[in-house]
């Protein structure tokens, strides 16, 4: 009960201080307002960066999509590891799409993926640098391919080389501003496509569109570009089969190197990717960001634990007085102690709260204004409040401990 006494004593007359103080003690706030705002920013950002980057690696594959190719990691290569792999590594070509398909295609569908940069045409109007996919009709089924308007062309279409496309929303707003895209014509690279389907709106990653893409059958594409330079394969089990994503990719990896002649013993001589290589790597890249930033925004919070230092200091000197009387009326140290260091820690939690909700503000405006991806976090939430408690008590300790061992009559003494 004592103690009860005591700490509630301590914490009335540190709230009575700061109310007696209103503008100082809000100048003395500023600093940890600041750290902390920027705490929850830096923190809202990156795991802001996460979710958008596993939202695009979502559309990309899908649920349960992985990716062969000839090099298909997802950084950490050195050039030198890069080049054996250029050696190494055959390039997948049409020839080796039918073989999976004609040895795997029971279980496993594929989607050859071929992607080139090219000028598209259209009732007088010109897109370019428009994203050429060529696909096959299987590939909604293995990853996010959203259409909004139409449909996406067929396996007849794909077989019997029908020039058909499907467009991204920047690519209809560019050339057919007016009224349906389905049926109209446009043209790439000298050859005319009839539009069967428009996809739903995308956005941007990075900075860059999303809503480009021109989707024709990858058989139509070959006639135009080519096949032999090597492709890129998208792949995932069928409906049914109740194979999973890496029961998937053994039975992919084993009619490969059959068909490669990949020796026993040796690695695989292609490469695969899977969403979940592409989050580790983005968590990877998340983590160094956040083990760089974080700290560094956190310097503002301890020029505001100096500052409440300062600000402390200079009341422990105003109160010199008081401190006499009450330590005349029996007051031990560890009482004044607490009273000036529940001081600071109420400094520093006010200052904490109202920059966690500065933060959280700042982060509904710029998401508001801009379409930024901010997530508030519980485990930057509390970072940025035990960082606030700890400065507080640090910042405190010292004033609280000098107001304790002063001399009762030479503070009595003080005008």
């Amino acid at each position: 009960m004592h103690l009860y006494y005591n700490i509630a004593t301590a914490f009335g007359l540190a709230i009575e201080s700061i109310r007696a103080h209103k503008l100082r003690s809000f100048l003395t706030l500023l600093g940890v307002i600041i750290g902390v705002a920027s705490v929850i920013l830096v923190g809202a950002a990156i795991d802001g960066l996460g979710a958008y980057a596993e939202g695009i690696t979502a559309k990309a594959f899908g649920s349960n999509s992985y990716l062969v190719a000839q090099i298909a990691a997802v950084g950490g290569l050195t050039q030198k590891q890069l080049v054996e792999k250029q050696k190494r590594n055959k390039r997948i070509r049409p020839d080796d799409v039918a073989y999976l398909r004609s040895t795997t295609g029971d279980s496993i569908m594929y989607s050859p993926y071929q992607q080139k940069s090219e000028d598209v045409k259209g009732e007088n109007q010109v897109y370019e640098g428009a994203s050429i996919l060529g696909v096959s009709a299987t590939l909604p089924e293995m990853r996010e391919v959203a259409v909004g308007d139409g449909r996406f062309f067929s396996e007849t279409e794909e077989h019997m080389r029908q020039r058909v496309a499907v467009i991204g929303e920047d690519i209809r707003t560019t050339l057919f501003p007016t009224g349906s895209v389905l049926g109209r014509k446009l043209r790439i690279a000298g050859e005319d496509f009839i539009v069967v389907g428009l996809l739903e709106k995308q956005g941007s990653s990075f900075g860059r569109s999303l809503d480009n893409p021109v989707y024709i059958p990858v058989t139509v594409y070959d006639q135009m570009y080519g096949g032999q330079r090597g492709m890129a394969v998208f792949a995932r089990a069928r409906p049914g089969t109740e194979l999973t994503m890496d029961q998937a990719i053994d039975v992919t990896r084993a009619s490969l190197r059959i068909h490669f002649h990949t020796p026993v013993g040796q690695e695989d001589n292609f490469d695969f990717l899977t969403p979940d290589s592409v989050r580790a790597f983005i968590d990877q890249v998340l983590g160094v960001i956040a083990a760089i930033v974080v700290p560094v925004t956190s310097i503002s919070l301890v020029v505001g634990g100096i500052v409440i230092m300062n600000i402390m200091l200079v009341s422990v000197t105003e109160r010199t007085h008081e401190i006499g009387i009450r330590k005349s009326l029996g007051a031990r140290r560890t009482d004044i102690m607490l009273q000036f260091l529940s001081e600071s820690v109420i400094l520093s939690l006010l200052g904490g709260l109202v920059g966690l909700g500065t933060g959280a503000l700042v982060c509904v405006i710029l998401s508001a204004l801009f379409g930024a991806t901010l997530k508030i976090t519980a485990p930057y939430v509390l970072l940025a409040i035990l960082v606030s408690s700890a400065v507080g008590i640090v910042s405190g300790w010292y004033p609280a401990r000098r107001a304790a061992r002063m001399d009762p009559v030479a503070a009595l003494r003080a005008e």
